[in-house]
């Protein structure tokens, strides 16, 4: 796609975005409920799989969310995120069955379309910097529901926020995978957020595709130069500026390429 082309995609998109818009507004009336949930199963320690993703753990209610290694340090605020960068996500999770000390990771998002209206937590995130984007993230805002660690990964519907950061039950559990014994009840570390199915993408967007408008884009100035999905590879949470979701979303509409 030339850099005329991409231009016009991109804004051609806007009429795709506000009907999206329309379609999270008018889902269930009770989206901003917590999702139901009942004990959760065990599940393994951090484990890296390909391309630096982590497993991604369930609960029996659909509580799910990837693991990922806790950094040395915590990450800068200021590298978080801001205005500029705006307030759209890309959350990854593992479609395909894999089992970790007895317990399967899967959770697809038809498992998440099978959950209590449609809605899920996002937990077992141990890494400071995705655990601060899900801080940041707020009602509403749309993610890119991402398959990783599978024969095909890619983009595979769009999912909103629709509860905001939460301490993550599953740090104080101690037979929970992803128990943090240096985490108190009244100082927690570890948080997640609520989200809620939207839609399926027209058409899966596969990483190979975003791979290849990454590496044009990094020659010709395009929207996905500095995508982080690329940069930085093994955050399980992810933020996008809106010229990147808007352009994902432009491919939807065009022939795979």
């Amino acid at each position: 796609m030339d850099g005329g082309t991409w231009r016009a995609a991109v804004h051609g998109v806007a009429q795709s975005r506000t009907r999206l818009k329309r379609l999270s507004s008018s889902s269930n009336s009770k989206a901003h409920e917590s999702p139901r949930r009942s004990s959760p199963l065990s599940a393994s320690r951090d484990m890296k799989g390909p391309e630096g993703k982590r497993p991604k753990t369930k609960n029996l209610g659909g509580a799910s969310a990837q693991v990922e290694s806790s950094s040395l340090q915590r990450t800068p605020a200021s590298e978080d995120g801001g205005e500029a960068l705006g307030s759209y996500w890309l959350m990854k999770s593992e479609p395909e069955s894999r089992l970790e000390k007895g317990v399967d990771v899967k959770f697809s998002i038809k498992d998440l379309q099978a959950q209590p209206r449609q809605t899920t937590c996002w937990d077992g995130v141990r890494n400071y910097q995705a655990r601060n984007f899900l801080r940041a993230m707020r009602l509403d805002e749309e993610a890119f529901f991402y398959h990783s660690n599978c024969r095909e990964p890619g983009i595979a519907g769009l999912v909103k926020i629709v509860k905001e950061a939460y301490p993550d039950h599953t740090q104080f559990e101690k037979n929970n995978p992803h128990y943090d014994s240096s985490s108190k009840e009244d100082n927690p570390k570890w948080s997640m957020v609520d989200v809620q199915f939207v839609r399926m993408m027209k058409r899966f967007i596969p990483l190979a595709e975003l791979r290849a408008h990454h590496q044009a884009h990094k020659a010709s100035g395009g929207p996905l130069k500095n995508m982080a999905l690329f940069t930085h590879q093994r955050l399980s949470v992810q933020r996008l500026t809106r010229e990147e979701f808007d352009f994902i979303l432009s491919l939807e509409e065009q022939e795979p390429s």
